[in-house]
């Protein structure tokens, strides 16, 4: 699984759900785009002895947690972030980073350092979440972090609620410190008495101030990152007074600041983590006031249910249920849980509330089920809500939350089509040695709100994704394979399943080229083609420009070599952009060492793989890789439909080619034709590049408009695509539809 997890804040889009049940303690959140996996660990030695806690957070303190799934997962990235949601701190630049000399901090000490902490960035403080080595004894020794620590005591005193003195840069730098000492205690040192006393006082004042109490972004900023770096210090039992603070002073005022809200959520970091601190259980055996407070938290908010600050109360609900887990406190947990179960119901907007509680209650107090209403949790839900089951045929099966036939019928086509077209690009011989995977099932909810609610509970997974493949254990018996996906509600009216071809690759990738189980398949670094291939497929099937790619090609950051060491742990952008690239690349221009590579993986000899990339490939291709780079980044990517059409018409289009510098003025069109021959069975019509807003129009009738048309692609930019099954021999005709001016786009053609 990918351990993926952003660094700051991000907003409401990925709330803490908070529905792993297992595991010794979580790991720390390391950097990057969009996503976030848990995984257990054990916890690790450090300098002064051994961690009692679970590892501090790095900069994201709301990514959503979730179960770990079993057996090949393989997961996709999220959808597109949707209004009004997504990071509300600006992404660091290039030029930010480059500004930001880890030197300056490595060399200063007492008040220097602090006056620069207080006078840089946190888009800076950030990057030194990634110190390691001399660098990370320099800046976070306990000298320098209970320096730092005393100055956040000392500027609590005229907080003026806002980041003027650098409030949220020091809190940061802080973080940063422990999330470091965490990974390279060694190299750190020991944290003992001297920072436990002066980080204590520094939060004390902190929360103490009355402007921490203000309801406005400019605190919210540091009051959320303090939430979080109570859990960071490990200090989840000092402060559970804040925990039921915050809870008892949100009210609806609070959602018009991001950071507030972020704030809020934060306590749940707190409590969710401090399980797996000894002194947390015993501080709430001595006063359990803080299951109170969750209980009157969820209880107060039921109107939150359905609406965008949803996570709020379910999150309540979820982690007073957590408690289930402690024998101690079981007595007073049950009555809680029960209301509020009775409070709300298995479908509809109360949902992710009974869902996160039924699922602890299923994890920690199973035996008891009858009382919550629980039992036989999954199949409850499965009856409930997969209330559609389609056959495909070819071995697959549709259980979907909601689904129209002809939705059910496009989708099943369209799986069904890509299983020639997969097949032809490997080049197989049948499935690997050892793989009954003969039948997959394809698990659809409607939304990507009832993904992230019920798949978790039902299948033991992470939600914080695009969609995830199980494979299990192909050579069992009784193995049943099956990816979750759902319907990407933010493309509506138009119907998508997001990432349906994408996890259907895997599927076929598994069964097809790699040997054994997922866990096998990662034992060398195969990610590039893993989740490179699927991306491809996925993107070459349907026809469909990759403009992140494109732009990530331009940027021309990897060596091809360096790619085929990609693992999970890297970030989104190295995992599905680049490696797109590094398969295309490879499929398209050297194919025989591709079929060299799938040869081992097929037989689970991936040493042999991982040693002729390594070796054989090397860096071989390596000057070439940088040249196709600056080719796709322009536009010619190499493969079908990059040439320019020939006919003498400049309107006509023909078999795998192009018509470039499109355009047209606001309200006009630029028109294309093409003929399609007898026995074609899909015909792709893609739009890319160039400036403007230009949506793509078809007909088979002639020439189509913006009210007469057989199908269309619209939305903001260029890139569009359709494709067309079985398409009528003959004339076919294209517009371009300028919703403001564009000049300089592309259109393809291929079947």
């Amino acid at each position: 699984m990918r351990k993926l997890f952003g660094r700051r804040s991000l907003s409401a889009l990925l709330p803490l759900a908070l529905a792993c049940s297992i595991g010794a303690g979580l790991p720390p959140q390391p950097a990057a785009a969009r996503t976030g996996a848990p995984v257990s660990a054990a916890h690790a030695a450090a300098g002064g002895g051994k961690h009692t806690g679970p590892p501090p957070l790095a900069q994201s303190t709301t990514a959503e947690t979730g179960h770990i799934g079993k057996g090949r997962s393989k997961v996709s990235e999220l959808p597109p972030l949707a209004a009004g949601t997504g990071a509300f701190r600006k992404k660091k630049t290039a030029a930010a980073a480059a500004a930001c000399d880890v030197d300056d901090f490595t060399s200063r000490s007492g008040s220097a350092l602090v006056k620069l902490i207080q006078a840089s960035t946190t888009d800076c403080v950030n990057t030194l979440f990634n110190v390691t080595g001399d660098d990370a004894y320099k800046a976070f020794r306990e000298a320098q972090m209970t320096t730092v620590a005393y100055a956040l005591r000392d500027g609590s005193a005229s907080y003026p609620g806002d980041s003027s003195t650098g409030m949220p840069q020091l809190v940061l730098y802080l973080r940063a410190g422990y999330y470091v000492h965490w990974h390279h205690p060694d190299t750190v040192g020991t944290y003992g008495t001297a920072l436990r006393t002066a980080i204590r006082s520094g939060l004390d004042a902190f929360f103490a101030s009355p402007h921490s109490r203000d309801i406005t972004d400019a605190n919210g900023e540091t009051l959320a990152e303090a939430v979080t770096l109570i859990d960071s210090a490990e200090e989840n039992a000092r402060y559970l007074s804040i925990v039921k603070r915050l809870l008892a002073d949100y009210d609806s005022s609070w959602n018009a600041s991001p950071w507030m809200l972020n704030a809020v959520n934060n306590v749940y970091t707190v409590t969710f983590r401090g399980h797996q601190l000894p002194e947390f259980l015993t501080a709430v055996e001595a006063d359990p006031s803080v299951l109170d407070s969750l209980y009157g938290f969820a209880s107060s908010h039921l109107a939150l249910l359905g609406t965008d600050q949803s996570y709020l109360t379910s999150n309540a609900g979820r982690e007073l249920a957590r408690f289930l887990q402690h024998s101690t406190l079981r007595t007073q947990v049950r009555p809680l849980a029960v209301r509020l179960l009775k409070q709300s119901a298995i479908t509809g907007t109360t949902a992710p509330l009974w869902v996160g509680m039924a699922e602890m209650t299923d994890s920690y107090d199973k035996a008891n089920c009858s009382s919550y209403d629980t039992c036989d949790l999954q199949s409850r839900l499965a009856s409930a809500v997969l209330t559609v089951t389609y056959p495909c045929g070819s071995g697959i099966t549709v259980k979907a939350q909601q689904m129209t036939s002809g939705e059910l019928s496009s989708s099943c086509t369209s799986l069904r089509d890509q299983g020639a077209y997969f097949h032809n690009v490997v080049r197989d011989s049948g499935p690997v040695a050892n793989d009954h995977n003969s039948t997959i099932e394809v698990v659809v909810f409607d939304s990507s709100t009832d993904y992230r609610t019920y798949a978790g509970a039902m299948y033991g997974i992470d939600t914080n994704n695009g969609g995830m493949y199980l494979e299990g254990d192909p050579a069992a018996d009784g193995n049943q394979p099956r990816f979750i996906a759902y319907e990407a509600e933010w493309l509506r009216p138009d119907f998508r399943i997001w990432n349906l071809n994408h996890e259907y690759t895997h599927y076929l990738d598994g069964r097809f080229d790699m040997a054994g189980d997922f866990n096998a398949g990662v034992t060398t670094p195969t990610v590039w083609w893993i989740e490179g291939f699927a991306e491809y497929v996925s993107y070459s099937y349907r026809g469909v420009p990759y403009p992140e790619a494109m732009t990530e090609a331009g940027r021309d950051t990897y060596a091809l070599s360096t790619l085929f060491d990609t693992t999970y742990s890297d970030d989104t952008t190295r995992i599905y952009q680049w490696g797109y690239l590094a398969a295309r690349y490879m499929i398209e221009n050297h194919r025989a060492d591709v079929d060299t590579v799938l040869g081992h993986y097929r037989s689970g000899d991936w040493q042999a793989a991982r040693t002729y990339l390594t070796s054989t490939v090397g860096t071989r291709y390596d000057n070439d890789w940088h040249r196709w780079l600056a080719g796709c980044a322009a536009g010619d990517c190499g493969g079908a439909a990059v040439d320019e059409c020939t006919g003498g018409d400049t309107r006509e289009l023909g078999r795998n080619c192009r018509r470039s510098d499109q355009s047209a003025t606001t309200g006009n069109h630029a028109y294309l034709y093409l003929y399609v021959p007898a026995g074609t069975t899909r015909l792709r019509i893609s739009t890319s590049g160039g400036t403007g807003d230009a949506d793509l129009y078809y007909s088979d009738q002639g020439w189509p408009s913006t009210t007469s048309y057989t199908r269309r692609a619209t939305g903001a930019g260029n890139s569009h695509t359709l494709t067309i099954s079985n398409p009528p021999a003959g004339a076919h005709y294209i517009s371009l539809y300028a919703v403001s001016g564009f000049s300089g786009a592309t259109v393809s053609t291929s079947y």
